[in-house]
């Protein structure tokens, strides 16, 4: 009789493996947060977000940070989401002008 091989266990190894960079998933946009909620990831609240992304007279109705809303056709509602590179640029920008570091 033959002596059996599992040539699964060949695929397997006891050698130790070395960890790799942690993978990290970011977004291209972001949803707004709900009323009197912060966004996870910029730790900025609804209303400020509102202020940079829509036109405003305080803006001179051109939003410095880009924003779509998903709507089905025909329905007045939707979700705003927010372009996460283009705030990201906007932050930035207001971090070297006020001589942040």
């Amino acid at each position: 009789m033959k002596p059996s091989t599992n040539k699964a266990s060949a695929a397997y190894t006891s050698a130790p493996i070395a960890a790799g960079e942690p993978a990290t998933f970011r977004p291209e946009f972001i949803r707004l947060p709900r009323v009197g909620m912060a966004d996870p990831t910029t730790g900025l609240r609804r209303s400020l977000l509102n202020s940079i992304i829509l036109p405003t007279p305080e803006n001179d109705h051109k939003p410095p940070v880009r924003s779509i809303v998903l709507r089905k056709p025909g329905c007045k509602r939707g979700v705003r989401l927010i372009h996460l590179a283009s705030l990201l640029d906007y932050l930035n920008r207001q971090a070297e002008g006020s001589g942040a570091a």
